[in-house]
């Protein structure tokens, strides 16, 4: 990342929103598995392990910030994944294989969708008449988009 990219989201990360900064990990949590992957491809080796260090401490601050309190069925959801993806890094490391470091990485960005659909959603207190709260979809279905909101506590 340039110095600029930093300042840049350092200066978006101000004002955003909890999903908006969760949206970010993400980001980040995929762009390292994706050159991971690349530097695997290049035998690369110092890079690949720079980059799947960083994942795994991306991976380790999502789920250390689960609210397991409030955050319910889709918090639990949520650590099994992160488990999950910490587990398939390991393994994609031992067997050098980027295609497994790829294959993480999609369902990560399949999660990030998710969660910009929620993101993205108008309040429901802007509709004028109530409707039922949609299904979160994602890899992890089980919780409501309003349980989703509310599993996400961030502070800056």
């Amino acid at each position: 990342m340039t110095s600029m990219e930093a300042t840049y989201r350092k200066s978006s990360a101000a004002g955003a929103t909890g999903i908006a900064l969760l949206l970010a990990l993400y980001d980040t949590l995929a762009g390292d598995l994706r050159r991971a992957a690349d530097a695997e491809r290049h035998n690369r080796l110092e890079q690949r392990c720079k980059e799947l260090n960083h994942a795994l401490v991306v991976i380790g601050y999502l789920e250390d910030r689960l609210d397991h309190g409030n955050g319910g069925e889709l918090a639990g959801q949520l650590t099994a994944l992160y488990k999950s993806l910490r587990r398939r890094v390991l393994l994609a490391q031992a067997r050098r294989s980027p295609e497994l470091l790829e294959a993480a990485m999609a369902e990560v960005l399949k999660v990030r969708e998710a969660l910009q659909n929620v993101e993205l959603r108008p309040e429901a207190s802007a509709a004028p008449t109530p409707a039922p709260a949609p299904r979160f979809s994602s890899p992890i279905d089980g919780a409501s988009d309003l349980e989703a909101r509310r599993s996400v506590s961030w502070s800056a």
